[in-house]
């Protein structure tokens, strides 16, 4: 990263800028823990939706893709067939991309493996709070990685039981969305007392 760059826009996290969305999602939601499945199985989709694109990309799109997998709710997608994929394909509310698509489809029934065998994604990805080595002692822009010994054990675990695009780099984007780390950036004034 170019260490330069100033790290803090209007007291925030560089990365929102002024949008409104873009402040919304900092402000409400990033880096807050989330504890429901449903919300969680959405997370890591939407993250492996990302891949190769803006997260503000798929931020736009966010309920669009909730109406056309339906509200991420697992046990639904889980059932999706090949004629609900040609569906998504038209769908200009997400991106239509067929490999996430059915990427998404075939999690939603790894979810439901972890689930039975976790009791929850919740209790299942709990297990994977980074130790304070591995973290920055200082989060700013230049300290933060894009994966993580942590998000990479994350990332083997899941592909090990079958689960798609979730490499270390997506594992670690979701990490930091459901609040597993917290990456604010020293003088956010949500980096404190936020969660």
């Amino acid at each position: 990263m170019n260490t330069n760059k100033p790290s803090l826009h209007n007291g925030r996290c560089f990365w929102c800028g002024d949008d409104e969305l873009y402040v919304h999602y900092h402000d409400v939601e990033w880096g807050k823990p989330v504890y429901d499945d449903t919300r969680l199985f959405e997370k890591i989709c939407l993250e492996g939706f990302q891949s190769g694109l803006s997260w503000y990309t798929i931020l736009k799109r966010r309920e669009g893709f909730r109406k056309a997998f339906k509200q991420f709710d697992i046990s639904t997608v889980s059932q999706f067939t090949a004629s609900d994929v040609e569906r998504l394909l038209q769908d200009d509310g997400i991106i239509r991309h067929r490999g996430k698509i059915e990427a998404t489809i075939h999690n939603a029934q790894r979810a439901i493996e972890l689930i039975q065998e976790f009791g929850s994604l919740n209790d299942y990805f709990g297990q994977f709070v980074p130790p304070e080595s591995e973290r920055p002692a200082v989060v700013m822009r230049e300290t933060i990685p894009s994966a993580t010994p942590t998000s990479t054990r994350l990332s083997k675990d899941l592909k090990k039981r079958g689960w798609k695009f979730v490499g270390p780099t997506t594992c670690y984007a979701f990490m930091q969305a459901m609040g597993l780390v917290n990456d604010h950036m020293e003088g956010c004034i949500y980096r404190h007392g936020h969660r």
